[in-house]
């Protein structure tokens, strides 16, 4: 066979041409896996894959609780991104600076994620390919590095807030004999234990990460009991989207939220996810099938996750709305609290933080309140960071086609994101450690574009997709939703920049938009491509015309 490289306009056949096979038209995104590597290598290539989970068979039922028990876990370990450490700051921050006033931000958000991780499960099933093995083919060789860096970018911060959720957590659980640095280096011992737990069989992996959940839902759902919220307030602030009274503060804590909730790397992480479920691409009904069952298990774990979120936002907003500095002083002072310091002698409103926020529950609500709030935590940490290690790994594979043992691609992926932490950790106290949340969050929020436009691209082609293209009416809410994701996450970064009053910054960051703008507007020019904007069908490397891209040769293929 020889080695040709793919056109920048790949030849396409007609639908016609195209072979079928139950309905389906076959593609190389129906048919292929990525390319092998010719070198042999001393340890079998594997991944979170080697063992798929058979789908039982059953008669022509709507409905069958075995199928759904089948397809349970991918959406559970994607929903993990929605209880990290930052989404719990954020909860607590939006309750003790807004009350249950945008409790309805946070379910409206909640449901464009799951909005966006349909189209995530939706590629990852129809073409057996995750989103980044999908750009490796589809966008030419200096975007598409541009494209892995700033993925890689976008899992280092993520990576970063969880690990420092996880050493707060030890800290707060040793009472401070911990110190940040220990906890961090503990973080990355244990995460190498537990990532090599899938050697026992996926189904135990993913009952482990359900374990995790169950802890913060029993740990946050605690402290929701405790304090117990107005009912009332919290229905209303579900329900009715209005913020009487708020101002500045409060449009940033929206804004934050949003932030949070959609994360870049989750995209990457559910489309490959779904690639461990048994599934016959080649089969219509097997695949309409795979994405009704997926879609409802990452509703029910998207609805799990807002519970959790709701309990952390309701405790803060009933017991810390509105109070002062002073107010919180006199309290841990009365309770012989040993971080009394932490609370200046003003009557400025209370500023919290994951580990202010440990504090605080055990200067009012007793020392267990202080510490369930810390195993909590600690889970969100824990959990968060493994399936954070796990979409380094298939970002790394997808865009540069890495073909290395376990053990290497673990440990690479993990010091990316662990090198700056520890720095961090060592060079900071946990008093203001936390403070790079908003850093970090700025950093995810710039990131977020080079999720969303090509999962949308990708989704509405139907040279990739064929029958389970985006119709119109999805791409025309997709193309609003992330347009307005992408806005208001922009708001958030504009806020941020103008906050920090330097000029020098401000050209910095001037020039840096430029070139990120037009990166944008690159991706954002295919994806009108594949929305049927066909006047801007230039040489494009996408067509949204209905056919099937003729497979490609690669340097692999022998």
């Amino acid at each position: 066979m020889t080695n040709e490289s793919p056109s920048v306009c790949p030849a396409v056949l007609s639908s016609e041409d195209s072979p079928q096979e139950n309905g389906v038209h076959t593609n190389q995104y129906s048919s292929i896996s990525p390319p092998a590597s010719p070198v042999a290598q001393d340890e079998p290539f594997s991944t979170y894959f080697e063992e798929r989970v058979q789908i039982p068979d059953s008669e022509n039922q709507l409905f069958s609780f075995r199928k759904l028990w089948a397809f349970t876990g991918p959406g559970f370990l994607m929903s993990i991104a929605y209880l990290d450490p930052g989404n719990i700051e954020s909860d607590l921050q939006s309750g003790a600076a807004a009350g249950f006033k945008l409790l309805w931000v946070l379910l409206v958000s909640t449901i464009i994620g799951l909005l966006l991780q349909r189209l995530a499960a939706r590629l990852g099933v129809v073409t057996g390919m995750h989103l980044a093995e999908v750009c490796n083919r589809q966008y030419s060789t200096v975007p598409r590095i541009i494209l892995w860096l700033m993925v890689e970018l976008a899992i280092i911060g993520s990576d970063m807030q969880e690990v420092i959720g996880c050493a707060i957590a030890l800290n707060l659980l040793s009472v401070g004999r911990i110190p940040l640095w220990g906890g961090v280096l503990i973080t990355i011992t244990d995460t190498f234990v537990f990532l090599f737990l899938d050697k026992y069989g996926l189904r135990k992996l993913e009952a482990f990460f359900g374990f995790l959940i169950t802890i913060m839902a029993l740990s946050f759902g605690y402290e929701y009991v405790l304090v117990k919220p107005d009912q009332g307030e919290l229905l209303k602030g579900m329900f009715v989207p209005y913020c009487a009274g708020c101002g500045p503060v409060q449009l940033e804590q929206a804004v934050g939220i949003v932030g949070a909730v959609i994360m870049p790397h989750n995209i990457y992480l559910h489309s490959a996810l779904v690639k461990s479920r048994e599934v016959d691409r080649k089969n219509k009904k097997e695949v309409k099938e795979a994405n009704k069952y997926f879609f409802i298990e990452s509703a029910i774990a998207l609805f799990v996750s807002f519970l959790i979120n709701v309990f952390v936002v309701a405790v803060f907003a009933q017991a810390f709305y509105n109070k002062s500095n002073m107010d919180v002083n006199a309290v841990c002072n009365k309770t012989g609290s040993p971080h009394t310091d932490l609370f200046p002698l003003n009557n400025n409103t209370l500023e919290v933080d994951i580990y202010k926020g440990g504090i605080v529950l055990g200067c009012f609500f007793g020392p267990a309140a202080l510490y369930i709030w810390a195993i909590g935590i600690l889970a969100a940490g824990q959990s968060s960071t493994m399936t954070g290690t796990y979409s380094g790994q298939f970002v790394m594979e997808g865009f540069l086609n890495l073909r290395w043992s376990r053990f290497a691609r673990v440990l690479l992926t993990r010091s990316i994101a662990i090198t700056p932490t520890l720095l961090v950790a060592i060079f900071q106290d946990v008093h203001h450690l936390t403070g790079m949340n908003d850093f970090l969050n700025v950093l995810q929020s710039l990131q977020l574009p080079f999720a969303l436009i090509p999962i949308l691209t990708f989704t509405s082609l139907k040279s990739i997709m064929n029958d389970f293209a985006n119709g119109l009416g999805w791409k025309i809410s997709g193309g609003i939703l992330i347009l307005g994701v992408c806005a208001i996450n922009m708001y958030f970064v504009i806020v941020y920049v103008t906050a920090l009053n330097s000029v020098v910054l401000y050209v910095l960051a001037a020039l840096v938009s430029v070139a990120y703008l037009a990166f944008v507007a690159y991706l954002a020019w295919h994806c009108l491509v594949a929305l049927g904007v066909s006047c801007l069908d230039c040489c494009s490397r996408v067509s949204n015309r209905p056919a099937v891209l003729i497979e490609e040769q690669s340097e692999y293929d022998s």
